[in-house]
């Protein structure tokens, strides 16, 4: 029988193509963040739990929205650790993911400034808030080993359900973490550069950075292992 010629083959998405999903993804992910957490905080008349609570909502649910969307052309990394990640698994190239990166962060930025213009802040500022201390380094560290740990075993078993079980993650981690789950470098970053519900002073960003990549880095040694193991067992078996 000969292909049919009327659907057009599963083609990658080329660097460009990657990139710009990258950058409109990671763009609408810090908007949200920082847009929420200034909407929450102006509503929520000084509750910070219902503050909190409404930029929970808003970033999990945005998050599936973005990797639906994003996820068949970029893979929907929006987070340097994601990227690490899969270099480490061979999934990306390293000029690849160096462009990932750059631009994940470029637009974590942008997005930032965006939620400022909407909600009329200053567009340039520092973040006063302390966010540092060993509760919240274990919690960064925690945070992101679940989060890769979600990515990973969903990318082996259930690629379809990535967008959920990943939203799903990241609102309850925004509450069992110290920390509320910055989770992402680059989110990280962006957050030092606005003085509003979200965001992190610029001297206690860089901790949280290398918890972030320690935390990543354990958890993709873990699950390979794990699964490697697994798909073992799996061929063993049916060898039998």
């Amino acid at each position: 029988m000969s292909p049919d010629k009327s659907t057009p083959p599963d083609v990658p998405a080329d660097l460009t193509r990657r990139l710009a999903a990258e950058a409109i993804g990671t763009f609408f992910l810090l908007a949200t963040v920082v847009g929420s957490g200034i909407m929450g905080e102006t509503l929520a008349g000084g509750n910070v739990a219902i503050a909190l609570l409404g930029n929970t909502i808003a970033t999990g649910a945005i998050l599936v929205v973005l990797i639906l969307t994003f996820g068949p052309i970029s893979g929907a990394h929006f987070n340097p650790v994601v990227t690490l990640s899969f270099l480490i698994q061979r999934e990306i190239a390293a000029s690849d993911a160096v462009a990932y990166v750059a631009v994940q962060v470029a637009a974590a930025i942008l997005g930032a400034w965006a939620a400022h213009l909407m909600f009329e802040q200053p567009l340039l500022m520092f973040s006063e808030k302390v966010r540092t201390g060993g509760g919240q380094w274990v919690a960064e560290i925690i945070a992101t080993f679940g989060l890769l740990a979600t990515i990973i075993a969903c990318v082996r078993q259930r690629v379809d359900a990535v967008p959920y079980a990943v939203g799903l993650y990241i609102t309850a981690a925004y509450w069992f973490t110290a920390s509320t789950s910055f989770a992402n470098p680059a989110v990280t970053i962006a957050r030092t550069l606005t003085n509003t519900f979200s965001g992190i002073r610029p001297a206690d960003a860089p901790v949280f950075i290398v918890c972030q990549i320690v935390g990543a880095l354990l958890a993709t040694f873990t699950l390979t292992w794990l699964y490697a193991r697994r798909t073992a067992g799996t061929a063993a078996a049916a060898a039998e």
